[in-house]
């Protein structure tokens, strides 16, 4: 039994796994008001980090459809938040007592739709927007928006995949980008998959996918459609199912892009409800237009390369032919990355495996590394899922590695939670010793590739890779009988020579009877520019065409610097959202002003200049991070940087803000608690 001191405990709420909620009145005054407490008797520093973060976050929400926060107090050897009792309950538990007719869906849905709004406004991403988190008093129609225990302040995050079980947000609303699956970053449209998820549960009264299994949940998410409403409830009228079935796109780019767009649909809706009793269709998202700068992650222009990596996958999954290499080449910036990752969906859906490794330019002394950075991702993969799986693995590890199993702990490390402590291997001569660890590695990698499921690997900036990484491809595409892997391999082409040790090493391979196929990508073309400047932009193309000359003739087509040429100008205010012209389209811009702003056509140049405006603590910080390597964690930093962690926390936020380094998981939201 839970006793809080100055609290008469009313009733139970809400259980998690987390916290426990509690409707309570003050001892005092008698006033009646909600107590949230961590569940745990001894939390975690992070648990409390994590609780103090969703109590300020909350408090810093002046919103009228957000739960208020009246203060946050020691219980024990914890927290407990204190938060305003309206009078509501939440809608799964109102729901459940009752089928909501269209005339209560409408007026909820369109406050729900206003108020997450509200908290995109205020430059919020909610994350676990679902019934359990909105609260209604049925009897005033007053509605609130709670729990932003998981919530961002980034414009954009990138989740990391993990257990579909410690999955941040609530699974069954969940968008694919949240899983950690889609190889995409998440923004603030991941909330409105989120809210399609929970209208389809209050139109239909059935969950979006009934799955109980968490892994099988996630890819029906990703990969599967949902049952139309209208097959479930054929009461709910056409354009209202096209409109929920909008909000649940899997791409983020097809569903709506403001809440304000929503809102008007909903709108429109309602009113033909109540004037004529019945919805007659109408064209969606007539007035959806977002005034969040966001270009779009869509791939521009590389239709054809994208089909001849696809076939190339098809090819090794059906066993139809031995294992291939593709290689992409272009200049720095050109897309190569970009190109590789778009297959990554497709191969997800199909629940293949897709790692990936880089070549660093500092780390070429380390024999693997972008190979070992590949299965590391391989074995976290594995690791997040059932027991039976991981089991099955253990017994094909093992089984595969015999005797040997301490040699691959050696280099991947995380193989040892799935196989457990090894017994030392047998000391041999360095020449016998080079040749144990090909053989043990080779099979250790043929072991993931399997007809049941055929492993795709991705090496970037091969021009980095070390001699050793060169050797092990060249055995891998030559081995007698190997199938169901697809290798790709991403460099530079401006930057090595025909005596470059990659070079060298491809033709030396081409000298075999290895598959090596070769992509070269050009610079994106004026149509592709124009297309993604017209969507990110969200205008005609006819009005967006005189930008996108401009454009190309600065950026010779490079996507990197399309992407941080448009980034410079909306910081400069030189394209900007003007709400007084949503007739015309909402965004702005003149393109003399433009070209008479003088902008560097040179993108390391106005790379260099966006770092130097940063303040001296910033930087030093991020030269220090690049010395870590392309990946590096904040204890790390904090320990070279050899100053206090709230120092070097501080800088490390700014860096994130200003877009220079990406964070993956959720770690930096607790650097401003350190």
């Amino acid at each position: 039994m839970v006793v809080i001191p100055g609290y008469q405990i009313v009733g139970k709420l809400h259980e998690s796994a987390k916290s426990l909620v509690f409707r309570v009145q003050r001892d005092g005054d008698r006033s009646a008001a909600i107590l949230k407490v961590l569940k745990q008797e001894y939390p975690t520093p992070e648990q409390m980090a994590r609780f103090k973060l969703e109590y300020d976050t909350t408090r810093n929400l002046d919103i009228a459809g957000v739960i208020k926060t009246y203060g946050l107090e020691k219980y024990e050897r914890s927290l407990v938040m204190v938060l305003e009792d309206f009078g509501g309950e939440s809608l799964n538990r109102w729901r459940d007592r009752q089928k909501i007719p269209l005339a209560k869906f409408f007026p909820l849905a369109i406050q729900v739709t206003e108020i997450l709004g509200k908290i995109h406004a205020a430059n919020i991403i909610h994350k676990d927007i679902n019934p359990s988190n909105i609260v209604f008093n049925p009897a005033t129609g007053q509605v609130k928006i709670i729990d932003f225990g998981i919530s961002t302040v980034l414009s954009r995050e990138n989740p990391l995949p993990s257990n579909p079980h410690v999955l941040e947000g609530t699974l069954a609303y969940m968008s694919p980008e949240q899983t950690g699956r889609m190889n995409r970053a998440m923004d603030y449209r991941t909330d409105f998959y989120s809210l399609g998820a929970t209208f389809y549960e209050l139109l239909s009264d059935r969950l979006l996918f009934e799955t109980t299994d968490a892994m099988e949940l996630v890819h029906c998410h990703i990969a599967k459609q949902p049952t139309p409403l209208q097959e479930l409830n054929s009461e709910i009228p056409l354009v209202l199912a096209e409109l929920v079935m909008k909000l649940l796109a899997k791409n983020a780019e097809d569903r709506y892009q403001s809440a304000w767009g929503i809102k008007a649909d909903l709108e429109a809706c309602w009113q033909q409800l109540q004037a004529n009793g019945n919805i007659k269709p109408f064209p969606l998202a007539a007035q959806d237009i977002s005034d969040k700068f966001k270009i779009c992650q869509k791939l521009y222009g590389r239709e054809q390369e994208v089909e001849i990596l696809l076939a190339a996958f098809e090819r090794i999954s059906a066993g139809d032919s031995s294992i291939e290499m593709m290689l992409v080449s272009g200049y720095s910036g050109i897309g190569k990355s970009a190109l590789v990752q778009e297959i990554y969906k497709p191969i997800t859906r199909k629940q293949r495996y897709f790692i990936a490794g880089k070549f660093d330019q500092l780390q070429r002394n380390i024999p693997y590394s972008g190979l070992i950075q590949a299965f590391q991702g391989l074995i976290q993969q594995i690791l997040t899922e059932s027991e039976d799986k991981i089991t099955r693995w253990r017994d094909k590890l093992s089984a595969v590695l015999g005797i040997n199993g301490q040699i691959i702990v050696d280099v991947i490390p995380e193989v040892e939670l799935i196989i457990g402590a090894q017994p030392a291997v047998l000391e041999l001569l360095p020449a016998e010793s080079e040749n144990r660890f090909n053989l043990v590695l080779e099979n250790f990698i043929n072991l993931f590739a399997q007809a049941e499921h055929p492993l795709v690997i991705f090496l970037d900036d091969l021009q980095w890779a070390d001699s050793a990484s060169l050797q092990l491809m060249q055995r891998l595409l030559t081995a007698p009988d190997s199938k169901y892997l697809l290798l790709i391999g991403a460099y530079r082409d401006n930057e090595v020579s025909t005596a470059h040790p990659l070079m060298l090493a491809l033709q030396e391979m081409a000298g075999t009877s290895a598959a090596i196929h070769h992509i070269e990508l050009a610079a994106l073309d004026l149509t592709a520019i124009n297309q993604l400047i017209a969507d990110t932009l969200s205008c005609e193309l006819a009005r967006s065409l005189p930008l996108a000359e401009l454009v190309s003739s600065k950026t010779r087509g490079n996507p990197f610097f399309i992407n941080e040429f448009l980034k410079y100008l909306y910081q400069e205010q030189l394209l900007y959202f003007d709400f007084t012209t949503l007739g015309q389209g909402g965004w702005q811009w003149h393109v003399e002003e433009i070209q008479a702003a003088q902008i560097t056509d040179n993108v390391v140049e106005l790379m260099v200049n966006k770092i130097q405006q940063l303040s001296e603590p910033v930087q030093e910080v991020l030269k220090l991070a690049a010395c870590i390597g392309s990946q590096f964690d904040f204890q790390t930093l904090a320990i070279v940087s050899q100053k206090p962690q709230s120092e070097t926390a501080i800088a490390l936020w700014q860096a994130i803000h200003e877009g220079l380094i990406v964070p993956l998981g959720d770690e930096y939201k607790y650097f401003q608690l350190v």
